[in-house]
């Protein structure tokens, strides 16, 4: 019975050192995340066909473990930074792409809101540096 908790001890004890580095993997250094559409300022009447657009790196599913790839977050009216630290939340303000979609059809009250996208690795943490759009803001009419 102690040899089969040394191996698990030890085996535990092994994979310490890639918890630690589990977030925050390398992006590109050219990476760059934009939206198609909409362009800052546009406005809108009633809901949309979001598209997102990503250079210098590919788009794949949630858990696909592929180097220089992820999959798109948006951020919609959200003010504060993300946590390097901390996957990504899913929320009514953080939406989640882990299928790989490059467009959604996004519905929003009336009113000026803010969107931005941010790259998530397999797990949903950003990269390092942190591949984000420029944040914009559309108006629903």
């Amino acid at each position: 019975m102690k040899v089969m908790q040394r191996i698990v001890l030890s085996a535990a004890l092994t994979c310490l050192p890639f918890a630690a580095f589990a977030q925050g993997k390398p992006a590109h250094k050219d990476a760059l995340l934009y939206f198609v559409w909409p362009q800052n300022g546009t406005v809108i009447k009633g809901g949309f066909w979001a598209r997102f657009g990503l250079r210098n790196m590919g788009v794949t599913h949630a858990g696909d473990n592929y180097p220089n790839a992820g999959h798109h977050h948006l951020l919609i009216n959200v003010n504060e930074p993300l946590n390097p630290n901390e996957p990504i939340p899913q929320d009514k303000s953080h939406l989640h792409f882990g299928a790989g979609q490059t467009e959604a059809r996004i519905e929003l009250p009336p009113g000026k809101h803010t969107l931005q996208l941010v790259l998530g690795d397999a797990e949903h943490f950003p990269f390092n540096p942190p591949v984000v759009s420029q944040k914009i803001t559309i108006t629903i009419r």
